[in-house]
């Protein structure tokens, strides 16, 4: 099974050093090295804040302005890598997790002493597989977590498609963090940026319970080994395995929100299609009640808006198969003629 620890993580390489001693609440970052072409600030629009954003909290976090650093290189690879949609990103802002306070300084302990015991376990000096990546949370969920830790408060997907954990999207693939940041009543959106040991990943099946590794091989899990677009840091990891380290909040122009908006809207397709409460009662014929049940319970879901439709759709497509689908989406297609 590939190990994902051999990928290429661009945010680790380019931007930061993982910190070896932890001292004044801070953590090392190496900017000498990043030449990569990005989306300029006029481009994009974010020349900093037009509005005086508050911090979230008065525990440990600390606003970043344009000129620093690890602002800098933040906000260009965030819009860079969010293509053309980059352009609909205002007022971003950046701030820090200083760390502040005696439990924080612990967690931070914490953390770098897993790191140890990983490449440990990886074979003496082997890789952590330390990477950074983005969180969509609430504003009240990330007062929670900079307050208390994870485990205190609920989270987007803490139970969803692929099993009970974190889910969190790889550095390079911020769309799919933003997809899940709900606007507060500002209007402003927010995402962390933490730093993940994810060991060794394994994959997780589509409507997968787990809350911990399969076994002791494994100590993550991802949807795909080979281009993963979901890291699952399981529940039991919560708390060692994730340090969350920026905030980064920003604004969606009209244009964003609808994109955003049409993830999970429903439009009457122009290729054979079927409602899906008429292929829930179609399939009902040939799955047995166990697959049924599953099936309308991730109808249910997706209604509630616990899972997108395309999670559904990849869902079905797993229980039924695409011949049955293909097969019944004809059947109803044929049905729907003779009745006109």
């Amino acid at each position: 099974m590939a190990y994902i620890g051999n990928q290429y993580n661009h945010l680790e390489k380019d931007l930061y050093k993982a910190p070896t001693v932890f001292s004044s609440g801070s953590t090392s970052l190496d900017t000498a090295n990043d030449k990569e072409s990005v989306v300029s600030d006029c481009e994009s629009g974010v020349s900093g804040p037009c509005f005086d954003q508050p911090s979230l909290c008065n525990n440990g976090l600390i606003q970043l302005s344009s000129g620093d650093k690890a602002h800098d290189l933040i906000t260009r690879r965030f819009l860079s890598n969010l293509g053309s949609m980059a352009v609909h990103i205002k007022d971003l802002t950046i701030q820090k997790n200083c760390f502040a306070g005696v439990t924080w300084q612990a967690r931070l302990q914490s953390f770098q002493i897993f790191i140890k015991a990983m490449e440990k376990k990886c074979g003496g000096g082997g890789d952590a597989n330390v990477k950074y990546a983005w969180c969509a949370a609430t504003r009240d969920e990330i007062c929670n977590i900079v307050e208390h830790g994870f485990g205190h408060c609920g989270l987007p997907k803490n139970s969803g498609l692929y099993g009970h954990g974190i889910y969190l999207s790889p550095d390079d693939s911020p769309m799919e963090s933003v997809k899940n940041a709900v606007a507060d009543k500002n209007g402003v959106r927010y995402l962390m940026l933490c730093r993940v040991i994810l060991g060794k990943s394994e994959l997780v099946q589509p409507g997968s319970k787990q809350c911990h590794p399969s076994s002791d091989e494994f100590d993550s899990g991802v949807d795909d080994l080979s281009s993963p677009k979901k890291y699952v840091v399981w529940s039991t990891h919560l708390n060692t395995h994730i340090l969350p380290e920026f905030i980064v909040s920003f604004r969606a122009t009209s244009s964003l929100k609808g994109f955003l908006g049409m993830q999970d809207r429903l439009k009457m397709p122009t290729s054979p299609w079927i409602s899906f409460p008429a292929l829930i009662s179609a399939l009902s014929k040939y799955l047995p009640p166990t697959a049924m049940n599953l099936i309308s319970k991730y109808y249910r879901d997706q209604k509630d808006k616990k899972i997108s439709r395309h999670e559904l759709i990849q869902l079905v497509r797993q229980f039924a198969g695409d011949k049955l689908l293909i097969a019944v989406i004809k059947s109803s297609r044929t049905k729907q003629y003779r009745h006109k």
